[in-house]
């Protein structure tokens, strides 16, 4: 964990690497970045898929340690000393120097990278479950020992990296750091492995949404029955057991029992024969669509963070009277201000719950998440507007190189409400999702929310393309981005941000309202959805539903 976080903080420098060094466009540096940032979101839903099918969670945390260790060396060896040195060209750090090779070389190790961190974001906490399971039972002094100086060891390293990593200088060992630690992480981490407990893969739950539709469309001509009890369900205490609903009927044909077949026959194939309780599951699944849509946009917002926020402070005063302070700061108080905010979040839904209103907690975070990123958005329009306005007053337009006399600091505020968005976003869409699931489904559908947010994260170089396009007025003005900060209007985009997450507010809350709680009774569950009417239900083999 450990060198997961340095790790993390050599790659929140990226934007400033590209650039810097490649001297690529600030719009050009921010999509490599958000579409990296977008596969590791995007990733563990896949990768849970394969751990509870085929690989397991010790399995994975090996490949993705290798394949992590292996990307920060690759990322290590494309910076121009490395291979320019070896061959007899330019070694410093200038586009120039960067040849088709170290070009292979840096997309390789990015698409490694992101695979590395989603395994191991992941895997982690589902292995440390593991083994915490075995260790409840015989938990010994010199254990309690060693994971608590590792947990120092986790708190401690972010200090550090914050403070001592930008004070090195050449971005080879920016990265030659974190690829060293990764290694030596992999080795110790395979120490273990004779200890460990490995649990086989016990099969994905997602898989049981996937024979769902394959039943139901296996019978789209058969009668459903009047009465739901005639559906098939295995009355097992053992088993996890959901109530019928009204909604989504179509899916209820998985469960029909065909009389021309024995029971036996029938059970023996899978994707034939789904419980109520898999139906149901299912339909919990679609009715989330909605709402997880919403997501969408939330990651747009977020992914403003990792590119743009970093490239303005870039060209910000980092002095704060004769000390130098470097960016990871900011990054380190985002990540408090996450933190702490989370931690508000938790007493707030605490108080909720003892008012009785339990099951609308983790909603209202979300709709207060996404009212801090309005806030965030429209803050950093202002402050955006105030730095092109000492550029303009110190005619450093077209100097991009030059330091701004403005303190970097003025993003502060900045950054601290994307570090609270982001907190009480993940804290109550984690909440609202667990709460509306099965333990076992809800684990994929919070992979899936931040898969959304991924989506978002690599939505947003689109939705900068086509905001470029319209600002441009069919060539009439020139577009709100281009090649450098200082002439751009980023201000304007933030505005442009903003009005688009008032607006996915505003459909957020009509989902939230429209939406069926699971936790609630028996008769809201059974309470007409989806344009449903209360009229009896006739159902029949000419209608597909």
């Amino acid at each position: 964990m450990w060198a997961d976080v340095l790790a993390m903080y050599a790659m929140w420098m990226m934007m400033t690497y590209l650039t810097n060094v490649w001297k690529l466009g600030f719009t050009h540096a921010a999509a490599i970045v958000n579409f990296f940032w977008g596969i590791v979101l995007m990733l563990p839903v896949v990768i849970q898929f394969l751990v509870d099918t085929i690989i397991g969670n010790y399995w994975m945390l090996v490949v993705s340690s290798f394949a992590y260790s292996v990307g920060f060396g690759f990322l290590t060896m494309s910076t121009p000393p490395v291979l320019s040195e070896a061959m007899g060209t330019c070694s410093e750090y200038k586009p120039e120097c960067i040849g088709e090779g170290q070009e292979i070389l840096f997309y390789t190790a990015l698409a490694l990278i992101a695979f590395g961190l989603s395994g191991h974001l992941t895997s982690l906490g589902g292995f440390m479950e593991e083994q915490m399971i075995e260790a409840e039972a015989d938990i010994s002094m010199g254990g309690f020992c060693m994971f608590f100086w590792s947990m120092f060891g986790v708190i401690l390293v972010p200090i550090i990296a914050a403070i001592a990593l930008p004070y090195i200088k050449p971005w080879t060992l920016r990265f030659g750091i974190p690829a060293i630690c990764t290694v030596v992480a992999t080795l110790i981490f395979l120490t273990g492995s004779c200890s460990y407990n490995h649990v086989q893969p016990q099969g994905s739950p997602l898989t049981t949404v996937f024979r769902v539709f394959v039943a139901s469309t296996s019978k789209l001509f058969y009668r459903r029955p009047r009465d739901p009890s005639e559906l098939y369900e295995r009355r097992d205490p053992n088993l996890y057991l959901q109530p019928h609903t009204r909604g989504l009927r179509c899916l209820d044909k998985a469960a029909i029992l065909l009389p021309e077949q024995s029971l036996e026959q029938q059970q023996a194939n899978r994707w034939r024969l789904c419980r109520v309780t898999e139906v149901e599951g299912t339909k919990s699944l679609l009715r989330m669509i909605p709402i997880c849509m919403t997501f969408i946009v939330m990651g747009v917002v977020s992914s403003i963070g990792l590119s743009y926020f970093i490239e303005q402070a870039n060209h910000l005063n980092q002095k704060v009277g004769r000390l130098t302070v470097q960016l990871p700061i900011l990054l380190w108080l985002y990540d408090i201000a996450k933190s702490k905010f989370a931690g508000v979040y938790v007493k707030f839904t605490n108080l909720l719950n003892s008012l009785g209103c339990r099951k609308y907690a983790p909603v209202i975070g979300i709709a207060i998440s996404m009212i801090l990123a309005i806030l965030c958005c429209i803050t950093a329009a202002k402050v955006e507007a105030r730095r092109l306005g000492i550029v303009r007053n110190h005619n450093l337009i077209d100097k991009p190189e030059d330091k701004i006399p403005m303190s970097m600091f003025w993003l502060l505020p900045q950054f601290l409400l994307l570090g609270g968005f982001e907190g009480i976003s993940e804290t109550s869409i984690s909440s609202f999702l667990i709460d509306q699931f099965p333990p076992l489904m809800c684990r994929y559908m919070v992979h899936i929310a931040i898969g959304l947010f991924g989506v978002g994260t690599m939505g947003g170089v689109l939705f900068v393309y086509v905001v470029g396009k319209v600002s441009e007025r069919g060539g009439r003005s020139p577009s709100w981005f281009q090649h450098t900060l200082n002439k751009s209007r980023l201000d304007n985009y933030y505005w442009t941000l903003a009005a688009l997450a008032a607006v996915n507010l505003v459909v957020f809350v009509l989902m939230a309202i429209w939406y069926a709680y699971r936790d609630g009774e028996l008769e809201e569950l059974e309470a007409p959805e989806f344009g449903e009417t209360g009229e009896s239900f006739d159902d029949n083999s000419n209608c597909c539903c």
